[in-house]
């Protein structure tokens, strides 16, 4: 999908749909990033769908890697791939993606179990590097713009909450950090924040972001409930939000916040979607 191009872009694609299979469809005008990768999306017909919106590189070998990975996992509904951080000119830079956002072996192994509790922040799963089943676009589309969450971490949360996740430790792609890309790898030393590139792949969302996501989570799998298995994604959406509105309605009396967080701790829901005893700690003092 051409969001409406100024550049050279079609008359490039058009020499590829010489040679390959490639379906070209020109927008009459510029929806912007979020609309277009929607649409593109729903127009896909294939068993699997990969977003390639990016400038990077893909491995050879990439789309072999996922389509075995998928056949290997009859039950996973998204495979994602680490990647290789290089710059503009494809230069390594001694980085990969999955250490610069946190994703470390303790999430690794979470994934495979609990791939919610991971993804919910959204900014562990890069677009370039994943593949999603075809079935799973009905409950991922829209892409809701009111939320902080980009559209490859909302796709990944809503596949996640109704199908298992695989992630594989390779580098299928190399991505490209540059000056004016959209979205970029988070710099390791602070920076002068540039006007073209999101450092937030390493943040941690507010307590009322991650509520406004689950509540938007939540009410995507309510209207998809008679489609998909939604009951497990649904309680542990539930279940989260209430934790948040607890610690978001404590009263201004640190005493008064005794009971609230003493029933928290013990239902363990400050060890399920916090720090345990050091979040109950900063909410009692803070």
């Amino acid at each position: 999908c051409d969001d409406a191009s100024t550049d050279e872009t079609v008359s490039v694609i058009n020499q590829f749909t010489r040679t390959l299979p490639i379906i070209l469809h020109l927008n009459e005008k510029n929806l912007g990033s979020v609309s277009n990768f929607a649409q593109a999306i729903d127009l896909c017909t294939g068993d699997i769908i990969a977003l390639s919106d990016q400038d990077d590189i893909w491995r050879e070998d990439k789309l072999q890697k996922i389509e075995t990975a998928f056949q290997r996992n009859p039950r996973a509904g998204l495979v994602f791939s680490d990647a290789e951080i290089v710059d503009e000119k494809l230069n390594p830079l001694n980085r990969r993606m999955w250490d610069e956002v946190g994703f470390d072996m303790h999430k690794r192994k979470l994934i495979q179990d609990r791939a919610l509790d991971v993804l919910i922040t959204g900014w562990t799963v890069t677009g370039a590097t994943m593949a999603f089943r075809s079935e799973y676009k009905t409950l991922a589309l829209p892409i809701p713009t009111n939320i902080q969450m980009i559209h490859d971490g909302w796709i990944a949360l809503t596949v996640a909450s109704v199908a298992d996740v695989v992630a594989l430790d390779d580098t299928l792609i190399k991505y490209r950090q540059h000056n004016r890309q959209q979205i970029g790898a988070p710099a390791r030393r602070p920076e002068p924040a540039k006007p073209t590139t999101i450092e937030a792949l390493k943040r941690s969302n507010p307590l009322s972001e991650l509520h406004s996501i689950l509540e938007t989570l939540e009410q995507r799998l309510l209207d998809h409930r008679n489609e998909f298995d939604c009951r497990k994604a649904l309680a542990f959406a539930g279940d989260y939000a209430r934790h948040l509105d607890a610690r978001a309605n404590l009263p201004q009396r640190r005493l008064n916040r005794v009971p609230t967080i003493l029933r928290e701790l013990l239902t363990w829901r400050y060890h399920e979607y916090g720090n345990g005893f050091r979040s109950a700690a900063k909410d009692l003092v803070s």
